[in-house]
Parts: structure tokens; C-alpha cells; sequence
């Protein structure tokens, strides 16, 4: 049984007078998944510049948290690995990480922006 409208012939709130309002549950279910994808995308983005900065600092590579980085940048970075295949390690770590973090931002955002206009 549903609930009855609180008020008949007025649109709820945020609906425009004559949408259906299973339109505007897909809307805000296409809203909550782009924002999902945008942040998957983000924790990515932030794990693969979080291990840059970690290399670029000199971290020590045997502490727990930076092996949990390095592998989870690693598995995220996997098909980027020695695209540029630089003499300087710090310039060859910073493009063959940065170049994911950066497609992982613009395709997660460029995506949740699609999803956001449905």
C-alpha cells in the first residue's frame, strides 16, 4: 500500500509541477552513483600521489604503511608501469604514477558528470 500524497495537487518538494516522481528517483539514484564512482576515483588518484610523495620525500620502503601504499599504488598503476622509462628515478616514479592519478580524476569526474545530467 502506499503512502498517500501529504498534499494532492502540489509537487513535493524539488519537483517540477507534472514530473513523475519515479523520474525523480532515478535521477537521485544516478546522482548517488556518479558521486560513488567520483570518490572511487578520487581514493585512487590520492593513493597513487600519496605513494609519489612518499617516493619523492624518501620514505623508508620497509615501514608497514608505506609498503601498504606502495602495493596499493602498484595494483592501481598496473598497466602504466615504465611507460617512461626515464634515467632519474624520482621523474620516472612521479610520470609513471602521476599519468593514472591524472586519467583516474579526469575519467572518474568526466563519468559522474555524465551520470549527474541524466
Amino acid at each position: 500500500m502506499s503512502n498517500p500524497d501529504p498534499m494532492p495537487g502540489y509537487p513535493s518538494y524539488g519537483q517540477a509541477p507534472g514530473e513523475p516522481r519515479r523520474y525523480q528517483r532515478n535521477q537521485g539514484a544516478a546522482r548517488r552513483t556518479a558521486l560513488a564512482i567520483q570518490t572511487v576515483a578520487d581514493i585512487a588518484a590520492g593513493f597513487l600521489c600519496l605513494w609519489i610523495l612518499l617516493h619523492l620525500l624518501g620514505a623508508n620502503e620497509g615501514n608497514v604503511f608505506v609498503e601498504f601504499v606502495h602495493g596499493a599504488a602498484d595494483l592501481l598503476a598496473w598497466w602504466s608501469q615504465d611507460i617512461f622509462t626515464m634515467d632519474t628515478e624520482a621523474l620516472r616514479v612521479l610520470l609513471n604514477y602521476g599519468l593514472p592519478a591524472l586519467l583516474y580524476v579526469l575519467v572518474g569526474h568526466g563519468i559522474a558528470v555524465r551520470l549527474s545530467r541524466v
